[in-house]
């Protein structure tokens, strides 16, 4: 599994094998495989629809939708997209949805100061290689969800993340919101997490966790060591 489509979210469709689907997402160009069961058919003006709508609604905690057409449930995840929100009803085709649980507009313009609280509500999830929800989630996974929730596309993967925002020069001089990169022997980006106070970082490895951190890396009390050297701070 290489990440995971959150529902509301859309793709277009590249090719089709049986019953796989190799779809690239809208939200960041990820390509991958997926089961057609699991997609709906949409008309690309619902697409355009979507994307120019100023009602971005998405949950902000698992949420119990139903269908008034016919009185259908559905559970959603946190992260979920509302597609065509209009206050606690969304339109999906040719139906229509109430939502029993807390939604929120995603800000127009990035909000930094939201980003340590909407990461912390992810303590503890476990860790999911290519997860990107409440059930699982990887490190690049985590960073990207917090900062959509939050107002901000971000790419993927680690290494496409690192590439965005501004340096900062010293890890005492980073902030709550800031992303600080990892990398391996071989100089490759392999991790990222989320500044939520100085000295300390919420990352996903193993589960969400919150570890120390200083110039030399991140610091595992639990291990008593560091596990992962640090190589850039970046500032979105």
């Amino acid at each position: 599994m290489v990440t995971q489509i959150l529902f509301g979210e859309t793709f277009s469709i590249l090719e089709e094998r049986g019953n796989w689907l190799l779809v690239r997402m809208h939200i960041d160009n990820y390509e991958g495989w997926i089961d057609k069961k699991q997609s709906m058919p949409v008309s690309d003006e619902f697409i355009e629809k979507t994307k120019e709508s100023s009602n971005h609604i998405i949950t902000e905690k698992t949420a119990v939708c139903y269908c008034k057409n016919d009185s259908t449930y559905m559970l959603l995840g946190k992260g979920s997209r509302l597609p065509l929100s209009t206050g606690s009803t969304f339109h999906l085709g040719h139906n229509v949805y109430t939502t029993i649980g807390k939604t929120k507009a995603i800000p127009k313009k990035f909000s930094v100061s939201k980003v340590a609280a909407t990461a912390i509500e992810y303590l503890n999830v476990p860790y999911l290689w290519g997860g990107r929800s409440i059930m699982g989630v990887d490190c690049s996974g985590l960073v990207q969800i917090v900062y959509h929730m939050c107002g901000l596309d971000l790419p993927r993967d680690a290494s496409q993340q690192a590439l965005t925002g501004n340096a900062i020069d010293f890890v005492d001089e980073a902030l709550a919101g800031d992303l600080a990169f990892f990398d391996n022997l071989a100089g490759e980006i392999i991790h990222v997490g989320i500044i939520i106070e100085p000295g300390k970082i919420l990352h996903a490895s193993g589960q969400v966790k919150i570890d120390k951190i200083d110039h030399n890396g991140i610091f595992s009390q639990e291990q008593g060591s560091y596990t992962h050297s640090l190589r850039i701070i970046k500032r979105l």
